[in-house]
């Protein structure tokens, strides 16, 4: 074997010797090709020497930013700080990298305390406020998710202590918002795991998930249709052993079969228990297509599903009478299409005999809904409900709340008929604050919907905050410069940032919101016209050093109604907002024009942020 590759390596000189002489042979008539031509160039020494010097500048500028983290006041910031910079250091400094982890999560975790403390106080604020109603909060980031998802992807077992140490602070008041999320470790481990697998790290992601999988729970059936959109083999096998395990014990309930048949009818699809049963509806809206699993694998859940529906149910049990009726009237399709005859006629067998024992007026309930088979008719069905309860109001109130309702479901697409329910309500503070909301909910829809006329109209004649103008102008200014516009216009869309930043300069000089749209209108300025975008970054500097409150990270949009009756709120996260991405811009066009505007800021969070960003910019081209 070897003379055989070593064969063509030793005629490889003549060769080459006989095609140089006929080259030179052909010069007295043509010149030869340069070999040199496609020999790639070596980089620009001068080049080279200013990246490396640049990495060296951005370490530092980590390490420093490291060091002062330690003394930060803010823990959350001292979190992310912490969390972030051991996630680049790790591979050349990981004993220091799984320190600052540690000292990230011990961090993260009074952070968390405080914004649970401080969500619990909000929420029983607004209920006093609103005479013991409806709340709308804005959920605060949940810094040990932050931490985990990064230590995760270096060290598994140091994850493992961080979800030890959460499941040890104990599982009461841990989500004031979500009551019923008893196990946060659980919920942290699947999305941790998640995380990996989007990643592309199925083996971390396996290790980290696999003690999910020993009980039947909502996490492990979402990790497990994560991991199938991955490893289709892998997960239709771990899936079957929990089929086997859910044979295997008695216990199994409605519950257990509505969990298990998200797998295969509705992966990310699921519902909530209801008293001892639950409400299950296999093709419920929202969730993703049906898997395309083995038919016997299918036929397995339905044998399980078989066992659990056809139980004998006492009379006396009246909400398992009825619960027990539902699923069958849900999984009979499902059985009719993919089971077998017998399992099928068992199924009818048992609907047969709770029909005969279910009351009458649920029957026709359910009945009923099931004939709305299309989203419009069930938006029609909703709306005329409503506009027969507020005919049957017997007071003003009454007939409010039930045009709030309208107006809010109208809003959420956009549907200039809101306005209309919006007029008719009695209360001029109610109406007052609703129209706002409306108005807001309209030109959000308007900008998703790249209806740049339709977004200014609203501007104009809408009830808008000036943040909500400017993020809207913002908007509208990107939707003029896109290709998809037709014909970009750079003179309207320079005109719009003008006009935004009128708004942005409308807000107080201590309002948080002052700072977030000036960083808005230098994005969409920095790809437009970028000597002006750093213009407005300087705007955004001073309007940070003059608010207290602004920290350069969790923008959002945010616009909520709250009354008696009824709560609704919008809940949007605006990267633009946000220093980071803006800094990775200045960085890449000139990074020590970038350290030097970072270093304006004043407050420690802003500055962190700032610095962070660059930093990263640079040490992640390695990765890249």
């Amino acid at each position: 074997m070897k003379c055989t590759h070593l064969l063509p390596l030793l005629c490889l000189p003549i060769i080459c010797v006989t095609v140089s002489a006929q080259s030179n042979e052909a010069n007295k008539t043509a010149p030869a090709k340069s070999v040199v031509a496609n020999i790639k160039p070596a980089a620009d020494p001068e080049v080279e020497r200013l990246r490396l010097a640049r990495r060296t500048q951005a370490q530092s500028l980590l390490m420093s930013l490291a060091t002062d983290a330690g003394a930060f006041s803010d823990s959350r910031l001292r979190a992310r700080t912490q969390s972030r910079i051991a996630d680049v250091l790790w591979e050349d400094e990981t004993d220091r990298a799984r320190s600052l982890f540690r000292k990230a999560w011990d961090a993260a975790e009074i952070a968390d305390a405080e914004a649970r403390q401080k969500l619990q106080d909000d929420i029983r604020e607004q209920r006093a406020r609103s005479g013991g109603g409806g709340y709308a909060v804005t959920t605060p980031p949940d810094l040990r998710k932050e931490v985990l998802g990064l230590a995760v992807k270096h060290d598994t077992a140091l994850a493992e202590e961080f979800l030890a140490r959460l499941q040890e602070k104990g599982r009461a008041k841990e989500n004031p918002i979500n009551p019923d999320d008893t196990d946060p470790a659980s919920t942290q481990r699947v999305d941790a795991a998640k995380e990996l697998l989007s990643s592309g790290d199925q083996a971390r992601a396996l290790e980290l998930g696999n003690p999910l999988l020993s009980t039947i729970s909502q996490q492990a059936i979402e990790f497990l249709s994560s991991l199938r959109e991955k490893n289709a083999a892998l997960a239709d096998q771990r899936y079957a052993s929990l089929l086997n395990l859910a044979a295997a014990n008695p216990q199994s309930d409605l519950n257990t079969i509505a969990l298990l048949s998200s797998y295969i009818f509705s992966p990310h699809g699921y519902v909530y228990s209801i008293g001892s049963g639950a409400l299950t509806n296999p093709r419920m809206s929202g969730a993703k297509s049906p898997p395309d699993v083995t038919p016997a694998l299918r036929l397995a859940f339905f044998r399980l599903a078989a066992e659990v529906l056809t139980r004998p149910v006492p009379p006396e049990q009246e909400l398992n009478v009825l619960f027990t009726y539902q699923a069958i009237r849900n999984y009979l399709p499902l059985f009719e299409q993919f089971a077998t005859p017998e399992l099928t006629a068992g199924l009818r067998t048992q609907l047969a005999a709770l029909t005969a024992i279910v009351p009458e007026s649920l029957r026709s309930q359910d009945e009923s809904r099931r004939e709305e088979a299309t989203p419009q008719q069930r938006t029609q069905s909703m709306e005329q409900s409503v506009l027969d309860r507020i005919d049957r109001a017997r007071t003003s109130a009454e007939r409010d709340q039930g045009y709030l309702q309208l107006a809010i479901f109208r809003a959420a697409s956009g549907d200039p008929k809101a306005l209309d329910y919006v007029d008719k309500i009695d209360d001029s503070e109610l109406r007052q604050s609703l129209r706002a909301y409306v108005d807001a909910s309209m030109a959000w829809a308007a900008i998703e919907k790249k209806d740049a006329e339709r977004a200014l109209e609203i501007v104009r004649t809408g009830e808008l905050t000036h943040l909500q103008k400017a993020w809207t102008m913002t908007g509208a200014a990107r939707l003029f410069m896109s290709p998809k516009s037709g014909k970009p216009d750079r003179e309207r869309a320079l005109q719009l940032l003008d006009d935004a930043a009128t708004e942005a300069r409308r807000l107080g000089a201590s309002d948080p919101d002052r700072p977030r749209a000036f960083l808005a209108i230098a994005n969409a300025l920095l790809a437009i016209d970028p000597p002006r975008g750093w213009d407005s970054m300087n705007d955004a500097v001073r309007a940070a050093n003059s608010a207290p409150d602004f920290t350069g990270e969790d923008g959002e949009l945010t616009f909520r109604i709250i009354s008696k009756g009824s709560r609704s709120m919008h809940q949007h996260s605006i990267p633009d907002f946000d220093l980071a991405g803006v800094f990775q811009r200045l960085a890449n066009a000139d990074f020590d024009r970038a350290v030097e505007l970072a270093r304006v800021f004043e407050r420690e969070a802003p500055r962190a942020h700032a610095v962070m960003a660059i930093a990263l910019t640079v040490l992640n081209e390695k990765k890249k």
